[in-house]
């Protein structure tokens, strides 16, 4: 019995549509994340881009479960003397860009390194309810119907 390896070209990649109004942010990039790296998949292979291409529409209309809304701190650093930035997601959600809380969490849950950049080129987030991935024809993913923690009601 030999160990099955898959090749890049063999991968057979789906396109996947999430709606991401009222789920909560940790449990949604874990299942994000695992789709964008294949280990859904029964040939998933750890070196190769196995994975789905995922749409994440309404991004501005997720959910964090207790106090985190306020007291979660998001940081960077500028790279200078004295640079550390810290935003609370309120502040991300209310500004021009609610949609990279999504990316972000997605992002922090994928080992770092030349995979998860080419991994992240896969994920498509929108902060309203509209994307211009129609030709695709991606199937709709029904997260908040797999775990009745899922949906924050």
């Amino acid at each position: 019995m030999k160990t099955y390896s898959a090749k890049p070209g063999e991968v057979e990649k789906k396109w996947v549509l999430i709606d991401a109004e009222g789920l909560v942010v940790g449990r949604l990039a874990a299942l994000i994340a695992t789709r964008l790296k294949g280990k859904h998949k029964p040939t998933y292979t750890p070196h190769v881009d196995m994975g789905d291409n995922v749409i994440v529409v309404n991004a501005e209309k997720v959910v964090f479960t207790g106090n985190k809304y306020e007291d979660k701190k998001y940081e960077w650093h500028t790279g200078y003397p004295g640079g550390l930035k810290t935003r609370s997601p309120r502040q991300i959600i209310e500004g021009k860009f609610p949609e990279r809380v999504v990316f972000k969490a997605v992002e922090r849950m994928l080992a770092r390194g030349p995979l998860q950049r080419r991994l992240m080129t896969n994920l498509k987030v929108y902060a309203g309810p509209s994307h211009p991935h129609e030709a695709q024809q991606p199937t709709k993913l029904d997260i908040a119907a797999l775990n009745r923690k899922n949906k924050r009601v």
